[in-house]
């Protein structure tokens, strides 16, 4: 089965450089990932009355910017029901509105959970957790499948084969979608790990797959926080890893019920939580 979209590859643009190699010097071309800011806007209220909100700027890969901002929102807690956009449209240059419909207002005090979203902040664990938990606004993940630990084996391989933009840049981070039998259904690159899961989530949000029963989320950083808690607002059952999770992306997992795997390559694994998904 083919993967549910290829679609473009990120954006790119060569470079001249000089390449040192021991005592070889060579003048070359070099391919690297493009980042630019993007401004996400809210624009919500009666037609006639609209009101705009700028909800943040991230810097990001361009390319699938309207699921980067829908999965921004989504985890967020701001966006609940594709049916709520009217569009995602541009509005600038890096600039992109979403068009809520009448009648729909926006939790703006959603946006208070900003204060914990780096790891410097200093607020505690638990008020993360309940954070997030009011955001989720969704119980644990059910039990769902049991996946065989031969297809856990085989993610690395299939998420490196299929990462065109990394390949030629060596910048990108990567977060793929595969279903229990180890099939890629979808998969995002960008230069922030977070973006290309906003840019994945989003598309199955406004594709209306949401809850991702069945599924597993697998990205080729670290497992943090922040990326366990989009997994847990999309309904993911096993979120993977290449890298370590940290403690808090252990807990949340741990609270909604998610199989939360690390080390995900060169044969080997770890179960941090949820071993009852896996058969090994």
């Amino acid at each position: 089965m083919l993967p549910r979209s290829l679609t473009d590859d990120p954006s790119t643009r060569s470079v001249r450089i000089t390449a040192i190699r021991g005592e070889s010097v060579e003048e070359r071309t070099d391919t690297l990932a493009i980042e630019e800011p993007l401004e996400i806007r809210i624009a919500f209220g009666p037609r006639a009355k609209r009101e705009q909100k700028t909800i943040a700027v991230t810097m990001r890969t361009p390319g699938h910017d309207a699921d980067l901002a829908a999965g921004f929102l989504h985890g967020e807690g701001l966006l609940t029901d594709p049916d709520d956009v009217d569009g995602i449209v541009p509005c600038a240059a890096n600039v992109l509105r979403v068009e809520l419909r009448p009648g729909v207002a926006p939790n703006l005090a959603m946006l208070e959970r900003h204060v914990y979203t780096t790891s410097s902040c200093g607020v505690c664990g638990k008020a993360s957790l309940e954070a997030v938990e009011s955001i989720c606004r969704a119980p644990a993940v059910p039990p769902g499948s049991v996946v065989n630990a031969d297809v856990i084996h085989s993610l690395p391989a299939k998420l490196r084969s299929m990462q065109e933009a990394f390949s030629r840049t060596g910048g990108l981070h990567a977060c793929a979608l595969f279903d229990v039998a180890g099939e890629l259904l979808e998969i995002r690159e960008d230069v922030g790990r977070h973006n290309a899961a906003d840019k994945l989530l989003g598309a199955e949000f406004r594709a209306g797959r949401l809850p991702l029963a069945d599924c597993i989320l697998f990205v080729s950083g670290r497992a943090s926080f922040e990326l366990v808690q989009k997994a847990a607002a999309a309904g993911v059952p096993i979120f993977a890893a290449v890298g370590a999770p940290s403690s808090l992306a252990v807990d949340l997992a741990q609270r909604f019920g998610i199989t939360l795997l690390g080390f995900v390559r060169e044969g080997r694994f770890n179960v941090y939580c949820g071993a009852e998904r896996l058969n090994t």
